[in-house]
């Protein structure tokens, strides 16, 4: 028996003995002002299920306004908007990006017709995989390659016609080099300076993707090809560094690290070297992993879902993309 009065001096356990002082002294909080609802907008030919990610749905435009009522009434701050779109759209050169009709322009109408703008924010999807026959970001040349600068102009033309139609913000997720500058000065040119642009800056070459392409239907078109010639090598560090700090010399409002979990070391160091606000993704992959988990185990999901949300803000991140968002907000409510 220890006897000594003075041992431990220090007892951690004391600040954990009841609820109201766990709370008192806890570092990191999640709230639902820190996430982003990403959101599958779809035609005619996408059912609403999607069967790789169970509890997400494909919307069409006009169910978009009962999206942004649910959004408002739960306090959540942003929708990110992704196309589902038809094949028959699909071209060589991804020109349905920048049509004046496109899914994209309807849904932004309908979201602007439903929406206070002072409360719910509209991101946008910036690059061509929804719209390349092949699957790709950008624009192959003849060689098969992804050509950056005539990547550039067609991004160009498609972050213009979003932000006519409404957009808040535009999100180029292509990894092209130059995207960030180039966008910025165009849409400065074409009188959008209030736009801002949320760039992919650290988006790794991942496996947790595969979901998401299979939602938007893009796994189709991209078959077998890889996207490691502009996404990045999941064994680079520096090199996200390196990125992310190319991104805010060319004018970024803020940053993404794409995947999520398994990059939250990379989160971390960008939050320590860089002040420009940080997010994070937690993608298809890890949303689906988690509804497997708590579906096939004695795993509870509420708890999982919480847990995997708070190491995001633990790590640095200003918000999180988070397909459970809709849940947690409800989770918060409580």
């Amino acid at each position: 028996m220890i006897s000594c009065g003075t041992f431990p001096a220090t007892r951690m356990r004391r600040n954990r003995q009841t609820v109201w002082i766990r709370n008192l002294v806890q570092e990191n909080r999640l709230h639902v002002s820190d996430l982003i609802w990403p959101i599958f907008v779809r035609d005619e030919n996408f059912s609403p299920e999607i069967d790789s990610m169970p509890g997400v749905l494909r919307y069409t435009v006009d169910e978009l306004p009962k999206v942004a009522e649910e959004a408002q009434r739960l306090g959540i701050p942003s929708l990110a908007l992704f196309p589902c779109v038809d094949i028959k759209y699909k071209t060589v050169d991804g020109a349905e990006a920048w049509a004046d009709d496109s899914l994209m322009v309807g849904a932004l109408g309908k979201l602007n017709q439903a929406r206070d703008r002072d409360k719910l924010g509209i991101i946008v999807d910036v690059a061509l995989d929804p719209y390349t026959t092949y699957g790709h970001d950008g624009i192959l040349n003849k060689k098969g390659y992804v050509d950056n600068d005539l990547t550039l102009e067609a991004l160009e033309r498609q972050a213009v016609t979003l932000a006519q139609a409404g957009a808040d913000i535009i999100a180029p997720s292509d990894m092209m080099d130059g995207r960030v500058m180039i966008l910025r000065n165009f849409l400065d040119v074409k009188g959008y300076a209030d736009v801002g642009i949320m760039a992919y800056s650290a988006k790794f070459n991942s496996a947790f993707y595969a979901p998401f392409r299979n939602a938007l239907g893009s796994e189709k078109s991209l078959k077998k090809a890889t996207k490691c010639t502009y996404q990045m090598s999941f064994s680079n560090t520096d090199e996200a560094m390196r990125e992310i700090e190319l991104d805010i010399q060319e004018g970024a409002d803020a940053i993404i690290i794409k995947p999520g979990m398994p990059y939250l070391d990379i989160v971390q160091r960008a939050s320590q070297s860089y002040t420009i606000p940080i997010f994070s993704y937690q993608v298809s992959g890890e949303y689906s992993m988690i509804k497997y988990a708590a579906k096939h185990t004695s795993m509870d999901e509420k708890a999982l879902v919480l847990e995997s949300l708070l190491a995001f803000k633990r790590a640095g991140c200003a918000g999180i993309w988070s397909y459970f968002t809709p849940f947690v907000a409800k989770f918060l409510q409580e």
